[in-house]
């Protein structure tokens, strides 16, 4: 089925696929900045900077862009869904920097491999960032851990930066009394809302180019549904588009339009929350130094995309 709708539709590839592809990334002002804060985060070697946002609007997408674009001097530790005490964390983190963790190994000679390993990063000119997502996901005492490994420094230069990305939840964990000096070591950060409802035609125009399309195949109303039904969160917009795109296909329709958007809906065929969050987004850090000052490379537009994505760091990456 979804080669016969790509062939249909004259395409390369499914538009609507829910991996996280950054090639698909769409530049939304909420992304732009939650992008900017990351690179500030970054730039300004920020203790831990925080990223929230609704289930579904881009964090993994936008986390997948900075690890392709991110510079050569940083070495990238990603936990995914960790889970356990505060003594798992640091197993987590040695794995995934690529370092064998024996069953039973002692916490403390576990501690002082890892030290030993961010002073060996630091000697060879690398800063170590590790980047924990689905961070909703730990508990206070974890939490209190990861600060405490962002106090390993090198006379003035900090060895290890943090990065947390999870969903909304995380910023009422982090804001609970006994995590104050957790909360103090955040110096950048952003909680990522829905796209607004004048980037729905643009969001959905892009995605298609990607994927090979040469002309319009979502009507303006077809667009503006999506977003009205979905809330603005990309996940969902995604999975109806797709659904409409096979329903068109099935009617040999050329063109996605709202009435067919409507049936979708209509028929039960796609899950449509009970309730859509549209959360603003909220900059916890002042405004980052300009791409330029910082001699950072631009990133080049995407096709359909009438501004330059923000700066990141350098292409490269380990």
């Amino acid at each position: 089925m979804n080669e016969i709708y790509t062939e249909f539709f004259g395409l390369a590839e499914r538009p609507f696929s829910l991996l996280p592809d950054p090639d698909f990334l769409f530049w939304s002002p909420e992304h732009k900045h939650a992008a900017t804060m990351l690179e500030y985060g970054l730039f300004s070697r920020a203790p831990i900077t925080l990223i929230t946002g609704e289930v579904g609007a881009g964090k993994t997408t936008l986390l997948r862009h900075l690890m392709a674009t991110i510079s050569e001097d940083v070495t990238i530790a990603l936990v995914s869904n960790a889970r356990g005490s505060r003594d798992d964390v640091i197993r987590w983190i040695m794995l995934s920097l690529g370092q064998r963790v024996e069953a039973g190994e002692d916490y403390v000679l576990i501690y002082d491999r890892f030290q030993q390993l961010l002073i060996q990063e630091y000697a060879a000119g690398r800063r170590v960032v590790v980047v924990i997502d689905e961070a909703q996901n730990l508990d206070a005492g974890v939490l209190e851990e990861l600060r405490m490994i962002t106090n390993i420094n090198a006379d003035k230069d900090e060895l290890v930066q943090l990065i947390l990305m999870g969903q909304p939840e995380l910023r009422d964990l982090i804001a609970r009394p006994e995590l104050r000096q957790f909360a103090q070591r955040v110096s950048s950060g952003f909680h990522l809302g829905p796209i607004p409802a004048d980037c729905a035609q643009p969001y959905v125009t892009h995605r298609l180019r990607v994927a090979g399309a040469t002309r319009e195949i979502f009507t303006p109303e077809a667009a503006q549904k999506l977003h009205a039904h979905c809330g603005g969160l990309p996940r969902l917009m995604n999975q109806l588009a797709d659904l409409g795109m096979v329903y068109a296909y099935s009617a040999r329709s050329e063109v996605v339009t709202g009435e067919i958007i409507d049936r979708v809906i209509e028929d039960n065929v796609f899950y449509l929350p009970v309730e859509t969050q549209r959360a603003k987004p909220r900059v916890i850090a002042p405004a980052p130094i300009s791409a330029a000052s910082a001699g950072h490379a631009g990133l080049a537009p995407g096709p359909s995309q009438p501004e330059p994505a923000p700066a990141f760091l350098h292409r490269g990456g380990r």
